[in-house]
């Protein structure tokens, strides 16, 4: 969690990417999408590109930003890679005074990243005398994506077939007897299947009879209901708050997750103020226990866990009827 000790911007900041330019081509606009918010780059115009460079355009809460008590602002385009631990900045640039439109480039190599990397703008100024502080940051941010080749936003969640005793993870080892685990540190949440587990990614991968479909149904069901659980208190849990304390909304898919799963565990409450009670029974540890069964509620109707389970036992019903015939 992260406090910020110092007033800080309250309207939105915006931005999109406006064109794409790959080495010496400028790139159609097919290959980037302001709804999905995304640019997809692999094998464009060719698959041994070197670098790319995103116009981008921001919108800045002016008349907030001309009165408050900050100065020297500065405003950056960020690119960042968790996977690689790579970032990119520029500088954006007011495109005229007292306009709330800042604009700017933003040049990155091919060989300093992988594969998914967030574009994000970043308010900067100086606030008490401190240099560098940052006022705000923009919450729908892109996905720059080397290995998609349409703009479209990919369902944010992997699924890994690997050997936990033997595979090359070792934190996953001291797991060897789990049939599988969920990652929630890196771009996007991880479901780990253990291949050592035997039967399970078979099962998993199965088209077989209506008991075998009703059973990988409902394993399927269960793992995303730990899914479900894990990244709802990830996001919890990472939330940063402005100088009054309040929490604010995350971007990306644990932003996705929260505006989702609050609706269940708070149902009585808006969004916003489902998000300030949740952060204050997490922090102050008063009431988080008691919210428990909700979220596990919350995590089941997502994973479908009713419709699957009716499915299964309606099957095992049939099977058990045919058998006496």
């Amino acid at each position: 969690m992260r406090v910020f000790p110092y007033r800080t911007l309250a309207g939105e900041v915006t931005f999109r990417v406006t064109a794409v330019r790959q080495d010496r081509t400028d790139l159609e606009t097919s290959v980037f999408s302001s709804q999905e918010r995304v640019v997809a780059l692999h094998q464009v115009e060719r698959s041994d590109w070197e670098s790319s460079r995103l116009s981008i355009t921001a919108t800045l809460p002016e008349k907030e930003l001309s009165s408050g008590p900050w100065s020297d602002v500065t405003v950056m385009a960020v690119l960042t890679e968790k996977s690689t631990n790579s970032r990119t900045t520029t500088l954006l640039e007011r495109e005229s005074t007292g306009s709330s439109t800042w604009a700017g480039q933003l040049r990155f190599w091919r060989s300093a990243y992988r594969s998914q990397a967030e574009l994000a703008v970043i308010v900067v100024a100086t606030v008490d005398g401190v240099r560098g502080r940052v006022v705000g940051r923009s919450d729908d941010n892109w996905l720059v994506d080397l290995t998609a080749r349409t703009p479209v936003r990919r369902q944010e969640l992997q699924v890994e077939e690997v050997d936990f005793r033997d595979g090359p993870h070792e934190w996953l080892r001291p797991y060897k007897d789990a049939p599988w685990m969920i990652e929630t540190s890196g771009d996007i949440p991880t479901v780990h299947l253990n291949t050592g587990f035997e039967g399970i990614a078979e099962l998993l991968n199965s088209n077989g009879s209506s008991m075998e479909k009703a059973v990988r149904d409902m394993l399927a069901a269960q793992i995303a209901t730990d899914v479900w659980t894990a990244v709802f208190h990830s996001a919890v849990s990472d939330l940063e708050v402005d100088a009054e304390g309040n929490p604010q909304w995350p971007g990306g898919w644990r932003d996705a997750v929260l505006r989702g799963m609050l609706s269940d565990v708070l149902p009585e409450q808006s969004g916003a103020d489902a998000l300030r009670e949740i952060h204050a029974r997490r922090s102050e540890s008063s009431g988080w226990n008691e919210l428990q069964p909700r979220i596990n509620y919350a995590a089941t109707r997502r994973a479908k866990v009713a419709r699957h389970l009716g499915t299964a036992v309606r099957v095992l019903e049939t099977s058990q009827k045919g058998s006496k015939a």
